[in-house]
């Protein structure tokens, strides 16, 4: 870990060895045997009951895999999972916000952080929520997220194939533009909703003039026959933004 940490004691070898990681890795992949997260909590030395989290890390935290360490009070056990790193986390009394503040600082992104656990039984399913929360990460980005602040895109990307409808439906038209005009338009309406609706503020973000924008929002509810100004098109135009970022990246 790139952070600067505690020395290990042999108690914390002891937490990290092989047997130990095989039962974390049976929590994570969520397997349902009696006993399992008893058998785990006396292998890591954990409690069985508490609050834990999960981070899945695309690029991890550098450093040997498996071994047990501590940061800022907060114990971590890292397993590798195919091209991603899973980071379980006894949080003790802390907020999640503090682990994704200690992430950010050590790990280069992206990476996501699902719900809080209630006890080893939950790592499967705190994982699976990660790993939801990590693609809502657009492609390139390095930022860590926790899936709280996530929910409606990953709504979006819990079902692609729901996804791939909603952006040929609204965007459609909008997809058969010139890229570079496409990208205007889509960027545009980003900073507009990123400025909570202001034309002026968006103006601002983009360097240009307020009626710029406005003529621009005005084209784009041409292009997708829908209007910003009904709450229904409108949250049909921010979960179809969502599904074109995570889905086609433009430059």
């Amino acid at each position: 870990m790139n952070c600067s940490a505690a020395g290990r004691s042999d108690n914390m070898r002891r937490r990290g060895d092989e047997r130990g990681g095989a039962l974390l890795d049976a929590l994570l992949e969520g397997r349902a045997e009696p006993g399992l997260a008893a058998r785990a909590a006396s292998g890591l030395g954990v409690p069985e009951q508490g609050r834990y989290a999960v981070a899945v890390l695309r690029a991890g935290l550098g450093g040997p895999a498996g071994v047990a360490m501590e940061a800022e009070g907060l114990w971590f056990f890292r397993r590798e999972r195919a091209d991603r790193e899973c980071v379980v986390v006894a949080l003790g009394d802390r907020d999640p916000a503090a682990l994704v503040a200690l992430l950010v600082r050590c790990c280069p992104g992206p990476g996501g952080v699902g719900p809080v656990a209630d006890g080893l039984a939950g790592l499967g399913t705190a994982r699976r929520l990660a790993e939801l929360a990590l693609l809502t990460c657009p492609p390139g980005t390095t930022e860590i997220v926790r899936l709280e602040e996530r929910l409606p895109t990953a709504l979006v990307v819990s079902q692609p194939e729901l996804s791939a409808r909603l952006v040929a439906d609204v965007f459609g038209p909008l997809l058969a533009l010139d890229p570079a005009d496409r990208a205007l338009l889509v960027r545009t309406l980003e900073a507009w909703l990123e400025c909570g609706g202001s034309a002026g503020r968006a103006a601002g973000r983009l360097y240009c003039h307020r009626n710029t924008v406005l003529n621009r929002l005005r084209r784009l509810e041409r292009l997708t026959s829908r209007s910003l100004s009904r709450p229904r098109e409108l949250i049909e135009m921010m979960l179809a933004l969502d599904a074109f970022r995570l889905t086609a990246p433009y430059p």
